[in-house]
């Protein structure tokens, strides 16, 4: 769990929220503002005027979606009014944009009353695409959708209600059919009679469940004809006939419970009493109303999902809203009807029974997932979700009559939609999950460093790492003190006074001693952290190494190649920084070693760049040596390494797609290597670019990370008999735990 500060800095450092509002046309010259705005705004402005349809075409209403509460039932934290919401209208923002490419504008509104609040969602309607509602309470909730859903031409939607249906709904079609039961034939149980767990239960029925077979139960026991307290319309069509008065009488022999209620409800006597292959979605967050664990213990034939991510079968809302509203968006669709919903049911439940990709696998560590019990729904970061939800939705739209903008082409459509995706979002995830599958002992010098401190909390915490602080167990103990920070069982190294002084010692003698070393001031190298850190990996008291903070590259380098050394048959290491962008992902190498490389220091590092890539983060590496010069327009020594090293990488490796000496924007342009280098193997564009000396690659770098505002990871050094990585010293928090994952999963790979 993130800590209270911990939150509160990532909200308010830098740019303060979460979200900001980026151009998307130039805007660098007078030329440009004048067609931004005046004069030039007018010309749309008076076609519009003449189709209001021509707003999708010349503005951003095609792609926006409003996200819009009152603040009445935030999370779990209940009614904290319309402004103290905004950091979740804001967070579901960032989850539009991340999951399907959708620009959003949070809207919190300081008004409780249902009809003046829908008036002025009403209002807005020329705004946006389409309107998410959010965080709003019950019942109210229900009106204020019926009542826009009726007066607006743009598709609304209550995530809180129809999110969670969706969802659960896919995972009720699986469910049934791995326990082989009959939708219309099931006896199904709710605990909770809100927004969600109303909008549950109408999908249901609306897809077979009978409604005579499904009770309904609140905190006041069993809705029931009889009953006057806390009653509603909504839950009215629910009422039973009945003598039974509580969850557990119900409960009795039923095939599915559905749980939107709160932690505890369902108990294991309750579950044992259920019919066999009985379904159990507690979805009650953080806590389910029981634990996973429990009541599988209690019933070993139950299919069960929850809203958690460390178990199986997450119900998760990111599985739908933001691909629901990318099919509607791109269809113009004047609504979210039923037919929407329902084809995003059956498009999840359908994809679940797919062959989950090697991709996948990666996104979560290397687990493996197929078709069964404890994989009724797909992952929240499946990238395939928005290939089969979004054409799904957008072709019901169709189907049903509300499309005002008809796909005519469905491949193109999805190519389109695998556009938007690229791969750099799922990377440093697939890295963590995959580091905390077999955490390994990574050093870390700087050990008394306040960043270093708070990183290891988190890596400790998320079981990342094992981390080893070298530095003043009294300094260090003082920081975690102040810090406020819970380091559980920690190991600290303080290189006074180790018992493992002595052999560090005599092992740093005889490495360095045909080097001018005696043994007093091999005594004294022991002393500092990062000497020290480099001969416990090479005693095998850890598995890497990450340093770098308060020294320079070369500082902390050094010592480390003087004692680890390079793997065997390696000549040099190299240094490969990642950028990381919105649409790519580039492998940057060699930036920080070899100032003036030979065709076979360029071949090695290309070759290991592109392992890294492949090995390390899942990325099909297409390698590209660059130069100024474009396959031969040039004829100069300089580019006479390149080609030979080009020469030298398909000799030593024909399985690499690999191609130079090339220049930068042709190696990056899939239009220009197509028209005009159609025999390249570079088709599609590079992904690992390989630089002609440290000059360019260094300087290039930092024009990408300073410029393009690109996101850096690196430098991750490659060669290094044990991973050993450098850190910036401007890094954040974030750059040292991906870094500290980065170093365990090549110290795993290092293993095998």
């Amino acid at each position: 769990m993130a800590r209270r500060q911990e939150a509160l800095d990532y909200h308010s450092e830098g740019r303060k929220g979460k979200i900001e509002v980026v151009p998307s046309k130039p805007t660098s010259t007078a030329r440009d503002l004048s067609l931004a705005y005046s004069p030039g705004v007018a010309e749309p402005c008076l076609e519009i005027a003449q189709n209001p349809d021509d707003a999708y075409k010349y503005t951003a209403k095609g792609n926006l979606v409003g996200v819009i509460s009152n603040g009445t039932a935030v999370l779990g934290l209940g009614n904290i009014g319309a402004l103290a919401s905004k950091p979740v209208m804001e967070g579901k923002g960032v989850l539009f944009k991340r999951f399907a490419d959708i620009d959003v504008f949070d809207i919190e509104i300081n008004e409780e009353d249902p009809e003046k609040f829908v008036q002025i969602i009403k209002s807005l309607e020329p705004t946006f695409g389409g309107i998410n509602l959010e965080d709003l309470k019950a019942p109210e909730c229900f009106e204020i959708e019926e009542k826009l859903r009726k007066i607006m031409n743009i598709p609304i939607m209550h995530d809180d209600q129809h999110g969670t249906a969706i969802i659960s709904t896919a995972a009720l079609f699986n469910a049934l059919e791995i326990a082989k039961k009959d939708i219309s034939k099931i006896k199904i149980v709710f605990s909770g009679a809100g927004a969600s767990a109303i909008a549950c239960a109408n999908m249901m029925i609306s897809t077979g469940v009978r409604l005579e077979n499904l009770w309904l139960c609140d905190t006041n026991g069993l809705v029931h004809t009889e009953r006057k307290e806390g009653m509603n319309p909504y839950k009215t069509r629910f009422a039973k006939e009945s003598n039974f008065r509580t969850l557990s009488d119900v409960l009795n022999g039923a095939d599915v419970f559905v749980g939107c209620s709160a932690k505890g409800v369902l108990t294991v006597e309750m579950v044992k009493s259920m019919a066999p292959n009985p379904i159990v979605f507690a979805l009650a967050n953080p806590d389910p109303e029981i634990d996973y664990p429990i009541a599988k213990a209690a019933r070993p034939d139950l299919i069960m999902a929850t809203g958690r991510s460390d178990y199986p079968n997450q119900v998760n809302n990111v599985l739908g809203f933001p691909f629901i509203f990318r099919g509607a968006l791109d269809v113009h669709a004047k609504e979210i009807n039923e037919e929407m919903k329902l084809a995003a049911s059956k498009a999840l439940a359908a994809l679940a029974r797919e062959d989950v990709p090697d991709s996948v696998s990666r996104a979560y560590g290397g687990q493996k997932f197929s078709f069964g019990r404890e994989y009724i729904i797909p992952k929240p970061f499946d990238s395939r979700v928005l290939l089969w939800v979004a054409p799904a939705v957008a072709k019901a739209a169709m189907d049903s009559g509300v499309a005002r903008n008809p796909i005519k082409d469905f491949d193109r459509y999805r190519e389109h939609l695998e556009d938007l995706q690229g791969r750099s979002k799922d990377l440093i995830r697939s890295v963590i999950n995959r580091a905390k599958l077999d955490p390994k002992r990574i050093i870390f010098p700087e050990g008394d460093h306040p960043l270093i401190l708070q990183a290891c909390e988190t890596l400790i915490e998320e079981g990342i790492c094992h981390p080893i602080l070298i530095g003043s167990q009294e300094k260090i103990e003082s920081n975690i003190s102040e810090l406020g920070l819970k380091l559980p069982g920690v190991k600290i190294i303080d290189p006074e006074h180790t018992d493992l002084k002595h052999a560090a010692t005599e092992l740093y003698l005889e490495l360095r001693k045909h080097k001018g070393i005696g043994w007093e001031e091999a005594k004294r190298q022991v002393t500092r952290p990062v000497v020290l850190g480099s001969l416990l990996c090479r005693m095998n008291h850890a598995e890497g190494l990450l340093s770098g903070l308060t020294t320079t590259y070369i500082q902390t380098i050094k010592p480390c190649l003087e004692v680890i050394g390079v793997r065997e048959g390696v000549r040099r290491v190299a240094g490969v920084y990642i950028t990381i962008m919105k649409d790519r992902v580039l492998f940057l190498a060699d930036t920080t070693m070899t100032i003036q490389p030979t065709a076979d220091e360029l071949s090695e590092t290309a070759i290991m760049t592109a392992d890294l890539a492949l090995t390390r983060f899942g990325i099909e590496p297409k390698v590209a040596l660059l130069s100024y010069s474009n396959f031969g327009t040039v004829n100069h020594p300089d580019i006479e390494i390149i080609r030979d090293a080009v020469k030298k990488i398909h000799e030593k490796r024909p399985d690499i797609l690999c191609d130079g000496e090339v220049q930068a924007d042709t190696a990056l342009s899939k239009r220009i290597l197509s028209e005009k280098f159609p025999w390249s193997a570079l088709q599609g564009g590079a992904n690992v670019l390989i630089f002609p000396n440290l000059a360019s690659a260094n300087i290039s770098y930092k024009l990408i990370q300073r410029l393009a505002k690109a996101e850096i990871m690196g430098p991750i050094t490659c060669g290094m008999s044990t991973p050993v990585n450098i850190l910036q010293q401007e890094s954040s928090l974030n750059d040292v735990i991906h870094m500290a994952a980065i170093t365990v999963v090549e110290a795993q790979d290092a293993g095998r």
